[in-house]
């Protein structure tokens, strides 16, 4: 199940869309079924110092601890290159 959360902003009318897709391209690259949620968040922070949007993927998995990965873009710029090496920790960890 993908679980999408956005924060408002300007490109808050693409969101949902390429959201759902990161999910499922991050479900079907981890391998994960239906029990595992996979949740893609963009977080605007208004700190100059932050460097802007960042997309976060949260991996929740029944029976273990949530996991998260990073990607310093905003979620409309996540390359698929980019969403792999960014959960290819997680992937190890399946192994």
């Amino acid at each position: 199940m993908a679980r999408l959360f956005f924060r408002r902003g300007a490109a808050t009318e693409a969101a949902p869309d390429a959201a759902r897709e990161l999910a499922d391209k991050a479900r079907n690259f981890l391998g994960v079924g239906e029990d595992t949620t996979v949740s893609i968040t963009e977080i605007a922070c208004g700190d100059p110092a932050c460097g802007g949007a960042e997309t976060v993927v949260l991996i929740m998995r029944p029976g273990r601890r949530t996991e998260a990965a990073k990607l310093l873009c905003p979620l409309g710029a996540v390359t698929d290159e980019d969403l792999r090496d960014a959960l290819q920790p997680f992937l190890d960890a399946t192994a």
